[in-house]
């Protein structure tokens, strides 16, 4: 499982995107960029063992095999002619573009419905996920912009500020879902297994034809690659990403060469 390595890629596209949907200052971003994080975990949910199916306990875990089964479910009787053997679970469905637009209409859809109830539910399993996999740092790159949030809640009246803070969550909310699933695709296409991620549009006979690059750029999950290479060049890319982060950098350079 590359678990914080899928984290970490969703931080990084959530700062590098958050300007595209309206998430300019770093406390407009990093929320962004913490809950895409903890959905760039998501997809492994057709895994029993993973962090999505284990953390909350019965309830994933119930999440966990209804996926599969309906993984299974369209796997039988979608694949063609050229499947690979296999039971249709893991990497199937869920690591699917289809998938990821149908969980952010459904976040944008309950967020509608449920109001500052639904969002808090949807940030907090996010976020569950992705101090799991990063540590608190996700949690702290959260907390730094709800502290932005608490003048505005604190001044007027409670209920009306709340629901001006829920309205702007939901603005993005729906977003942060479906980027990190999709992160998490792009991330697995790189990998010796490749990834579904078009399906069910038929390439080379197959519906679940499974996307990846040419050998020479795949890396296998866990190995040395993964460990020593790509998860320090994501961590890098997060902090050259933060807002500010190449004003501070040029800055220090010039004033170095300076000297």
């Amino acid at each position: 499982m590359m678990g914080r390595t899928h984290a970490l890629s969703g931080a990084l596209v959530g700062l590098l995107t958050g300007p595209l949907v309206g998430l300019h200052t770093a406390v407009e971003v990093l929320p962004f960029a913490a809950v895409t994080a903890g959905y760039a975990l998501v997809p492994d949910l057709d895994h029993p063992r993973a962090t999505a199916s284990r953390s909350l306990g019965v309830y994933t875990g119930t999440l966990s095999r209804l996926l599969r089964a309906v993984s299974a479910w369209l796997y039988a009787r979608t694949k063609g002619p050229r499947a690979a053997r296999g039971d249709g679970t893991h990497r199937h469905f869920t690591h699917t573009a289809v998938f990821a637009v149908l969980l952010g209409a459904v976040c944008w859809a309950s967020t509608q419905l449920g109001g500052l109830v639904a969002v808090v539910a949807w940030i907090g399993f996010g976020l569950l996920l992705a101090v799991d996999r990063l540590g608190m740092i996700a949690l702290v790159a959260f907390a730094a912009g709800a502290l932005a949030w608490i003048p505005v809640v604190l001044n007027g009246i409670v209920g009306t500020e709340l629901a001006v803070v829920s309205d702007g969550l939901c603005d993005w909310l729906w977003i942060a879902v479906s980027l990190g699933c999709l992160v998490h695709d792009a991330g697995d296409a790189l990998t010796e297994s490749g990834c579904p991620i078009l399906w069910p549009i038929p390439i080379a006979g197959e519906t679940w034809y499974e996307i990846r690059p040419p050998a020479v750029v795949r890396f296998r999950t866990g190995r040395a690659a993964e460990q020593c290479v790509v998860f320090p060049a994501l961590a890098a890319g997060c902090v050259l990403a933060l807002p500010g982060a190449w004003t501070v950098l040029t800055h220090l350079v010039l004033t170095a060469v300076e000297r």
